[in-house]
């Protein structure tokens, strides 16, 4: 299988198959950072890619999750969130909010990116040895994204299953969604059931699942389907995404960002004050 990613140096050991589900992904040498209660990887996209990719390659287990403003909003009162985000192999950072707060509150401004970015990357390198579950999304929507990935990177669709069922731990719903995923065996998972409902069922029933890199996707089956497009990668990289969204689903939307953004600001600030508190008791 020709590689680029999957070939790519990196120096210190990357995660093994059969690693026992509380274990960490040993990746170095990657600054492991906090940034307001949240454990986050700084690591460059290219290199999230090749790891993904190499895990899934070996079947092995690997739980990625991302942050931005709203999931660090929500995790100041959720310590469920804050827990997953230390059992997660791979935590890295999805969003401007995010990366400024890490530069205002410890002097670092780390690696960005968002699963639709390097998601095709992955599925390129592994092409037919890819078996992918999708979970989350409107079944039409999710059958859409996957028919759309089987003819661009020629991966397998291992199953699909929407996200309207009951998320709750031990629920019928969730017990046999579970039991779908373990006959599946797919080396992929993507979980796109949006924050936080996403999170907590990976929170909840991640130790139960089979071998498989699990990755929480948010809106990545309506990318791939083709009902969203992403904006040019400079509103990214000016930190204007947001605003793009906010513009195409202002219903679903405006709370999260007319609302949340102005108490991720507050907690931001909290923060701040609080390590000043500290640096001069």
């Amino acid at each position: 299988m020709p590689s680029d990613i999957l070939s790519a140096r990196h120096e210190g050991p990357i995660l093994h198959a059969g690693s026992p589900p509380s274990m960490h992904a040993c990746l170095t040498p990657y600054d492991k950072l906090h940034v307001m209660g949240l454990r986050l990887m700084d690591i460059p996209r290219h290199e999230l890619a090749m790891h993904v990719a190499q895990a899934a390659c070996r079947r092995a287990r690997m739980l990625v999750v991302n942050a931005n403003a709203h999931c660090v909003v929500l995790a100041q009162r959720a310590p469920w969130l804050r827990d997953l985000f230390d059992r997660a192999d791979i935590a890295f950072c999805d969003g401007a909010g995010v990366q400024l707060a890490a530069l205002f509150l410890i002097g670092r401004r780390p690696h960005r990116t968002t699963p639709p970015e390097w998601i095709g990357h992955v599925l390129q390198e592994l092409g037919a040895d890819a078996s992918i579950f999708w979970l989350g999304g409107e079944q039409s929507v999710a059958e859409e994204a996957a028919r759309a990935f089987e003819a661009r990177y020629g991966v397998r669709t291992a199953g699909i299953r929407n996200g309207f069922f009951d998320a709750t731990a031990g629920s019928t719903d969730s017990e046999d969604i579970i039991r779908q995923i373990t006959a599946a065996g797919p080396n992929l998972m993507l979980v796109n059931m949006g924050m936080p409902r996403q999170e907590r069922w990976l929170h909840d029933n991640w130790d139960r699942l089979p071998p498989t890199v699990a990755i929480t996707a948010g809106a990545l089956v309506d990318h791939a389907a083709g009902r969203v497009r992403r904006p040019p990668r400079w509103v990214a990289n000016m930190g204007l995404e947001w605003l793009v969204r906010l513009s195409r689903e202002p219903k679903r939307l405006w709370r999260r960002y007319l609302i949340g953004l102005p108490i991720f600001g507050y907690h931001v600030l909290r923060w701040r004050l609080q390590l000043e508190r500290r640096s001069t008791s």
